[in-house]
């Protein structure tokens, strides 16, 4: 210290790579009452440059700063060096912005610097602009001067979680609350990947601290021309009518479960704070349950590959809407469809008043190919305002997540294909049949009798369902066939599937006769192999008597019985194709 004459003295602390982060931070607050902020940012200095400086002293204050911060080093057994060198001696009366003399100066303390009345009213002026450009490199630093004076202990955080495969309506209701009250937004390093983090982890300096990182979004598919962009995690520094708080967006994360989506909003104790919190809170809520970004779209939640990488949680399906023309099944099985689900969901209010049920569960049976899935469809084009939710047998684990959105959905149908998979006699079940067998039942009782939901199973195979699903009331009410189709539905179905080829109307008689016993499934399949043969002939879409015989003998004969059953053909209908 001999060695320097300035009046003022600069204190250089230089970086030692063997001494914890947290006991420099300490030095720095304790020996040279620096905040948090202060220390942390003199810290990443340090480790950027390799020194930086603690701070600018008359020479007396600074030998005894010097001296104190010596023997706390050395009582800690860290090896940290510290400087000096001659320091500004503050131009005595000169402002330090202007350098202007100045006759009331004002002294800012913790910056050792004079500033000029002129000065620091252009400051204040200007104090928009610098609070959006101030930088920060923690989360630490940047919740500190937010709550600038206010200690921690003086915060009350509060939190609520929500279902991961809502994140697109969380996402846009905490947009609408908080974009115009905020002051700053900052994305968050996350340290450990499967950790949730909280704003109590945001506070922590140091090695543990998070640093300040780019915003990270997901695209997530809605249905709609445009994705929605979803954080992974977010800081919002806002402030409305003088309440300073911090709104923290995060994942929470438990291992084998899906990751929801949490809200941490965190301010001063008190009861304005309190009510604020219910109020956001409250917004959030009602913006779920609305459930704005997926109700009335069929969904199912996303359980593979998606190429587009934009689905997370809930897959939207953009299927092509049906009419009723289109549904070619019998008259009967039309008018049970109507009876039982068409009217009976626009009777519901009705039924409801006079103490009905207004939950129902139908069974759709029938051979494979026979547009069971097609009649889905239909249902769900022509169910207005209805969420459609789509189960396949592989996703059975996942009933009780698809029960609790069907509710939140009301009114919805929930559709389990397949059923046959998982409600197969009990006779011939193993312990894991058994236990999705008994979920199924569970979910499906468990509904309220004045749930606006609608439950629609499919089958190929009837007879081997288990009877307390088919044969009890309540869980099954209805069970409609949809059967292979007869003389007049195979001639509107070639009709329709032949619809941009020039059909003579004997040919068509022809593929009537001779298609006797097979699927929906098989006419749409042979009528592309049809328009296949002619394009392949002249390019153009005149079709002759022997491009179907070709196409027959190609589904029926050439590749044996299991084609037959693959296409959803039928024995005694190639046999009868084969005497014609």
């Amino acid at each position: 210290m001999d060695r320097v004459q300035a009046g003022y003295v600069q204190l250089i602390l230089h970086d030692d790579e063997n001494t914890p982060q947290d006991f420099v931070i300490g030095l720095l607050r304790s020996v040279f009452s620096q905040s948090l902020t202060d220390a942390s940012e003199v810290m990443f200095t340090i480790e950027k440059r390799g020194k930086a400086v603690c701070g600018t002293y008359p020479r007396a204050v600074a030998e005894a700063l010097l001296q104190a911060a010596q023997e706390r080093i050395r009582a800690s057994g860290h090896q940290l060096v510290m400087t000096t060198q001659a320091g500004d001696d503050m131009g005595h009366d000169r402002c330090k912005l202007c350098g202007n003399f100045s006759e009331d100066p004002l002294r800012v303390v913790g910056k050792a610097a004079l500033v000029c009345d002129d000065c620091m009213l252009a400051t204040a002026g200007n104090l928009g602009a610098i609070t959006e450009t101030k930088r920060f490199d923690f989360a630490c630093t940047a919740i500190e001067w937010h709550f600038a004076g206010i200690p921690l202990d003086r915060l009350v955080a509060t939190s609520r979680q929500f279902p991961g495969h809502m994140r697109a309506d969380v996402q846009a209701v905490v947009d609408k609350l908080f974009s115009i009250q905020r002051i700053r937004f900052f994305g968050i390093q996350e340290r450990h990947r499967y950790e949730t983090l909280t704003f109590a982890s945001l506070t922590s300096a140091g090695q543990a601290a998070h640093a300040i990182a780019p915003a990270q979004y997901h695209d997530v598919e809605i249905g709609e021309p445009e994705p929605v962009k979803c954080l992974d995690n977010g800081l919002w520094l806002c402030s409305a009518d003088d309440l300073h708080y911090t709104v923290l967006l995060s994942a929470h994360r438990e291992h084998g479960e899906e990751a929801g989506v949490r809200i941490e909003i965190a301010l001063p104790a008190g009861a304005a704070g309190a009510e604020f919190v219910r109020r956001c809170f409250g917004a959030i809520e009602d913006a779920v349950n609305a459930a704005n970004c997926y109700r009335g779209k069929i969904l199912s939640f996303d359980g593979g590959a998606n190429y587009r990488g934009r689905s997370r949680g809930l897959m939207v399906h953009k299927l092509p809407p049906v009419d009723r023309a289109n549904v070619i099944l019998p008259e009967a099985t039309l008018k049970l469809l109507d009876r039982n689900i068409l009217n009976f969901v626009e009777l519901r209010a009705q039924l409801r008043q006079l103490g009905q049920s207004t939950r129902k569960g139908i069974l759709l049976y029938g051979p494979p190919g026979t547009g069971k899935t097609h009649t889905i469809r239909y249902l769900a084009s022509n169910l207005p305002g209805h969420t459609t939710l789509i189960i396949t047998a592989a996703q059975v684990e996942l009933l009780g997540a698809y029960t609790n959105l069907a509710r939140l959905m009301q009114p919805s149908m929930v559709v389990i294909e397949d059923v046959d998979l998982i409600a197969t006699d009990r006779e011939m079940m193993g312990p894991c049949e058994e236990s999705m067998l008994n979920k199924l039942l569970n979910e499906m009782d468990g509904l309220k009798e004045d749930a606006d939901i609608l439950f629609v199973l499919t089958t190929n195979r009837p007879e081997q369902l288990e009877g307390a699903l088919a044969n009890r009331p309540g869980r099954v009410d209805q069970a409609i066939e949809i059967p292979l189709p007869d003389d007049a539905g195979r001639r509107k179905l070639v009709q329709l599937y032949g619809k941009g080829l020039r059909l003579e109307d004997g040919l068509i008689e022809e593929a009537v006769r001779r298609t006797r016993g097979v699927s929906a499934a098989f006419i749409k399949e042979l009528m592309r192999r049809i328009a296949q043969a002619g394009i392949g002939r002249d390019g153009g879409t005149a079709i002759k008597p022997a491009d179907l015989g070709e196409a027959l003998d190609d589904m029926l004969f050439a590749s044996g019985k299991p084609n037959i059953k693959l296409l959803g053909g039928a024995r005694e209908m190639a046999q009868a194709t084969a005497e014609a």
